[in-house]
């Protein structure tokens, strides 16, 4: 039954994921930075300023929220040894063929269309700056955020791009 008093915690929303990555190691910076590297070479007047504005864009979105405390909360619960078996081994083992984690964070790049998806499907391939730390760290459960930072990225290009069309 939906709750017609309810208002979405859009604040908090933002807030819990910001924390949430901030306690794994992942700061706006990182984001902005590898954002600024994927776009300058389409945008050659580019910001850092400007990637910035379109990475806390993004990560405002409801869409984004809602997916990211999702993945951000299932990467915990299970590290924890609270999310039960058979689920748990295939979130800890990252397995190939769950697909759930890129299904998120396509969801997220999404939101910018063609250019969010293929930035997204490409930085999911290449693995790099911040994402490449999280998919090699072996000492994490790490199966959905490498993702959502992906997609942060991938639709923060896809804004960018978009604006400058």
């Amino acid at each position: 039954m939906q709750n017609a008093n309810f208002k979405y915690p859009d604040t908090k929303a933002f807030n819990f994921v910001v924390k949430r990555l901030q306690e794994r190691g992942v700061t706006i910076d990182d984001l902005v930075n590898l954002t600024f590297k994927m776009q300058e070479e389409f945008i050659p007047k580019l910001t850092h300023e400007e990637c910035q504005e379109a990475v806390i864009d993004v990560m405002h979105k409801r869409e984004f929220l809602n997916n990211a405390m999702v993945g951000l909360e299932l990467d915990r619960l299970t590290e924890d040894n609270q999310v039960a078996e058979p689920l748990a081994a295939i979130i800890k083992n990252d397995a190939g063929v769950f697909g759930v984690d890129e299904a998120l964070a396509l969801q997220i790049a999404e939101l910018y269309g063609t250019i969010g998806v293929t930035n997204f499907g490409y930085l999911d391939r290449v693995k790099s700056g911040i994402i490449k730390q999280f998919d090699t760290d072996s000492g994490h459960v790490n199966t959905f955020i490498d993702d959502l930072l992906g997609a942060i990225v991938a639709a923060a290009c896809g804004k960018l791009a978009h604006q400058e069309a």
